[in-house]
């Protein structure tokens, strides 16, 4: 799609590709109705903008017939049968994936049977057949894992038939797929690795697995493992109702996981039939690939299975435009989202700090631990850290000497809140007003607010912020110390911070690999979880209900304060960015696409469980493209330079680190131009 006729509403032009398993209507080895239960789901999948669509396996003659597979009316019903559904996909905008037995040469193979928009594209035959426990497919089949660069005759037509075989839409960079039928993905060696190898973004699975107590479990765990390492979308429908239940049972399973994640599955044990879609992306495989140097090793270690297999293309019909995106888009990508497993995530976020300071704590054997305490979020997310680092190594939390000092635009709410953290945590705490110190900074450099004047230039915030880190330093000399820094991964990116001697620089910076988003959350997870006593948890609490400023300005006329998110714009969006930025690779327009579908309205989007404030926000299209704009001038040209010089701090989150030693290495001289110019000419202001 070029440039020009680029459509930011159209998922297609993002890369995405809707997908869907079918669950069709099956009647015991009835050919005919199993047929118009197959076309009656290609129906319904073309009604919902569908592009590839996955069956179950031998779902046109059904599978549990046994030697019913060897009579030859059944076999010939099922080659009649393939040339009604290739008619009847004329008009259709889904690839259709599905099982049939095919003949060639004396020999019988269970196949999956690839139709696009009129034209059967190509049989790929099972590769491992099961012949132990409830399976005799030896009996019936021949196995496939030797059939390369073949054809096979179907209505009179030669096509394509093999395992070597990908297909690709030539009209949809992305749109590539290999296939894998049930057994193939139980054995040591998949194949669907190699189709991967060679360039498949999408493996599907045709199975006809029955039901047994705790297989579900396995299916996905297998499906699970396969995206993740195939570095892929993993697709997979099972056989359900209306196959033979003489020895077996059948739940109709059917799911779909890009990169390890579940996108959508399937109710199991449904009578009538089922589409589960979902949307893929394939810019975020192909881009993951692209930086995931093992995956390339592997294919060149396989001899290069792209020039082995051969490539199926097809000119994809589908449906543009606006057809909006069926894919669950987490608000908060940072934050813990697993329901059943969020104690454990959050745990295991805490602790990674925890340990990494006692680590650090055990390495340097220092007297003190020194630390700057406002009142807000980060210092106080450091704060408990610190004290739960002390409880590890058996040290008194008065070991931390926290100091509040206040400057020219500190509340008394946030100071307040800092002695009570200070007090609630039994550290050893002090007070140093800053004010006398920076006035005559101030006036020692002539600058006008020592005259009188408000002027509350960024000079003007910089002196409070250099003496409080200044001071620090010098505290951690004079009692034997190491600073702790209260920086988090938000502020790294945006710049939000001030270089060298200012909140940019500590001995540790325990913040670094966590952002603004997580920090609030682990501190709401600390209270709920009984991490701290109740008075502790009251003071997180108070902490939590408090806006999000730097104090380093005096309160307006007005009363209003220095707000941090009016000026940076809100941390919820900026964290959204980040992640997908920094992980994923994606250029602005992908990102913009993505979080409009996230928070464009109330009701849209993921958010965390136990986090009900994250459902109250959205924002339309100009709202997102100003925000993102900002930060990408931020992130990309205006404050590499600060995270060139960051100290040591521990990575938290899989969704990326900063630290020029780690994850992100960048020039600080680089501009802003290319991802500006894609922002600007792809996302529209409204």
């Amino acid at each position: 799609m070029s440039e020009a006729s680029f459509d930011f509403h159209d998922m297609h032009a993002h890369g995405f590709v809707r997908m869907a398993t079918a669950t069709p209507r099956c009647r015991t080895a009835d050919v005919a109705y199993n047929c118009e239960g197959i076309i009656e789901q290609a129906r319904a999948a073309h009604e919902q903008n569908v592009d590839l669509l996955l069956y179950p396996e031998l779902c046109l003659s059904s599978y549990a017939i046994d030697d019913l597979h060897l009579q030859a009316a059944l076999l010939e019903a099922v080659e009649q049968r393939i040339e009604t559904i290739r008619a009847a996909s004329e008009t259709m905008t889904p690839v259709l994936v599905i099982g049939a037995p095919l003949r060639r040469n004396g020999r019988i193979y269970n196949c999956a049977v690839v139709i696009a928009h009129g034209e059967v594209l190509g049989a790929v035959p099972k590769s491992y057949l099961p012949n132990y426990r409830e399976f005799y497919e030896k009996r019936y089949f021949a196995r496939g894992n030797n059939c390369r660069d073949l054809w096979i005759g179907v209505n009179g037509a030669e096509i394509p038939f093999g395992t070597d075989m990908i297909f690709s839409a030539t009209n949809l960079p992305g749109f590539t797929f290999g296939i894998e039928i049930c057994e193939d993905y139980w054995s040591p060696n998949p194949p669907g690795t190699m189709a991967a190898l060679a360039g498949a973004t999408i493996l599907l699975n045709l199975s006809a697995s029955n039901i047994t107590i705790g297989k579900s479990d396995e299916r996905h765990m297998l499906c699970r493992a396969s995206s993740s390492r195939s570095v892929c979308v993993y697709a997979y429908s099972a056989s359900g109702f209306g196959e033979s239940t003489t020895d077996l049972s059948w739940d109709g399973q059917g799911m779909v996981y890009e990169l390890g994640d579940l996108m959508v599955e399937s109710v199991r044990f449904e009578l009538e039939p089922e589409l589960c879609v979902t949307d893929i992306d394939t810019r975020r495989i192909l881009n993951e690939r692209m930086r995931m140097g093992t995956f390339n090793d592997a294919a060149e270690d396989a001899g290069r299975p792209e020039d082995s297999f051969r490539v199926v293309g097809f000119d994809h019909q589908y449906s543009q435009g606006d057809i909006g995106l069926k894919r669950a888009i987490r608000r908060f990508p940072f934050v813990p989202n697993r329901k059943e497993k969020l104690d454990e995530d959050c745990y295991e976020a805490f602790n990674i700090q925890v340990d990494a300071l006692a680590r650090r704590m055990k390495a340097t054997n220092p007297k003190s631990l020194v630390i700057g305490i406002s009142g807000g979020l980060d210092s106080t997310h450091a704060l408990i850290v610190a004290a739960k680092a002390c409880d590890m190594l058996g040290l008194p939390r008065s070991t931390i000497r926290a100091y509040t000092m206040p400057g020219f635009a500190t509340s008394d709410g946030t100071k307040s809140n800092a002695w009570k953290l200070m007090e609630a945590f039994g550290t050893t705490a002090e007070e140093i007003d800053i004010k006398p110190a920076a006035r005559q900074m101030l006036e020692d450099m002539h600058h006008p607010f020592a005259d009188g004047e408000p002027v509350h230039d960024v000079t003007f915030e910089n002196v409070q912020a250099g003496l409080r880190t200044d001071y620090l330093f010098r505290l951690a000399n004079h009692h034997g110390g190491f600073v702790l820094g209260t920086g988090d991964l938000s502020e790294l990116a945006l710049g939000w911070c001030t270089y060298g001697v200012g909140d940019q620089m500590s001995h540790y910076a325990v913040n670094a690999g966590v952002p603004k988003t997580l920090i609030q959350y682990l501190i709401r997870w600390c209270t709920r979880t009984n991490q701290f006593d109740k008075h502790c948890d009251a003071v997180l609490e108070e902490v939590l209900g408090t806006e999000i400023s730097p104090e380093l300005v005096p309160a307006a006329e007005d009363g209003s304060i220095q707000s941090t998110e009016s000026i940076i714009g809100p941390y919820e969006l900026n964290d959204f960015f980040l992640h997908h930025t920094i992980r994923w690779g994606q250029s602005p327009s992908h990102v913009a696409f993505l979080c409009w579908n996230a928070w464009k309205d109330a009701g849209a989007g993921l958010w965390p469980h136990d986090f009900p404030e994250a459902g109250k926000n959205e924002y339309d299209l100009a709202t997102i493209r100003r925000w993102l704009e900002n930060f990408v001038k931020r992130f990309f040209q205006f404050s590499q330079f600060k995270r060139s010089a960051l100290p040591n701090g521990p990575k938290v989150s899989a969704g990326g680190a900063l630290s020029p030693r780690g994850d992100w290495r960048a020039p600080s001289d680089a501009v802003a131009d290319v991802w500006l110019e894609d922002l600007r000419s792809k996302v529209p202001d409204s």
